[in-house]
């Protein structure tokens, strides 16, 4: 409908239970468009990165050429990508995530902020820019972004695009629980609260779906685990784990506590198909 797609591996292979390549596949039936990759490359185990090394090697022999990696050093992802003439964009939620990635040659920056679900940022869209702007990359604005107003403020700030995430959950074609769309649309920015259940790093959820405050925190064990510098990465596999195993159950499930979002739920209202939500983000910009 006019927007690039990223496609999330482990989301597509654990959660929806395609096997990489055929995923992928399945996606070429949908579109010729060009499609991205996103790689958490954070060094939690051998067996991750080297999975998601296989990952990233059958994308580029599928034709992707945009790729964009978090929570880890991107340099073997840039030298691999740019060799087959692709693009590496970085997460980074702060200048110093940001200078690492410039200094592996990435080719822009998704700037996660404070408004963004799943693992957000603790910056303003505004401070992110202003911290950033210094290394000359283009930037994208992740977070709190739903309507064509929020777009473009952002573009007049200095960013080059927006990555949205919360705004297509709620969205015809999105496979969730119509408890999660409804959710979303019901929501408040300030019932968008901050949890480290799930994956040991603070994550965007929507506050009526927890039991009470002290459903965001870990306690005993793993709380220490996470504050440990030795144990803090096998904390977070561990849940990381855990959160994707469960993950399948909770979007289809009309009943949970984990339902993710971040605070462009202030700017959603209803349920739509996703070629009238890119319609409506980009009319003002067209003209």
């Amino acid at each position: 409908a006019g927007a690039l797609g990223v496609v999330q591996p482990l989301s597509l292979t654990y959660v929806y239970d395609y096997e990489f390549n055929q995923g992928i596949n399945y996606i070429r039936t949908l579109t010729d468009k060009p499609i991205g990759f996103n790689a958490l490359i954070e060094k939690s185990s051998r067996r991750h990165l080297h999975r998601m090394s296989g990952w990233i090697d059958m994308a580029l022999d599928q034709g992707i050429r945009f790729f964009i990696t978090s929570l880890g050093k991107p340099d073997w992802v840039v030298d691999r990508v740019h060799a087959y003439g692709g693009v590496v964009f970085h997460d980074a939620s702060e200048k110093k995530w940001a200078q690492i990635g410039v200094d592996c040659g990435v080719d822009g920056l998704i700037c996660v902020n404070n408004r963004a679900g799943g693992h957000c940022g603790f910056q303003s869209a505004r401070q992110l820019y202003a911290d950033c702007e210094v290394f000359d990359k283009p930037m994208v604005c992740a977070g709190g972004v739903a309507t064509a107003e929020d777009v473009r403020q952002m573009l007049d700030l200095g960013y080059q695009a927006c990555q949205l995430g919360t705004r297509f959950i709620a969205t015809d074609e999105c496979r969730v629980s119509e408890g999660y769309k409804q959710a979303i649309v019901n929501a408040r920015e300030e019932d968008i609260v901050l949890t480290e259940k799930m994956t040991g790093i603070p994550v965007s959820i929507i506050r009526s779906a927890v039991a009470g405050q002290q459903a965001l925190k870990h306690r005993g064990l793993m709380a220490w685990m996470l504050r440990s510098p030795y144990f803090k990465r096998f904390a977070r596999t561990l849940l990381a784990l855990n959160t994707m195993s469960s993950l399948k159950q909770t979007i289809q499930s009309e009943q949970t506590q984990d339902w993710m979002a971040g605070k462009s739920v202030r700017g959603i209202h209803e349920v739509q198909p996703v070629r009238a939500v890119i319609q409506s983000l980009v009319k003002d910009i067209a003209r």
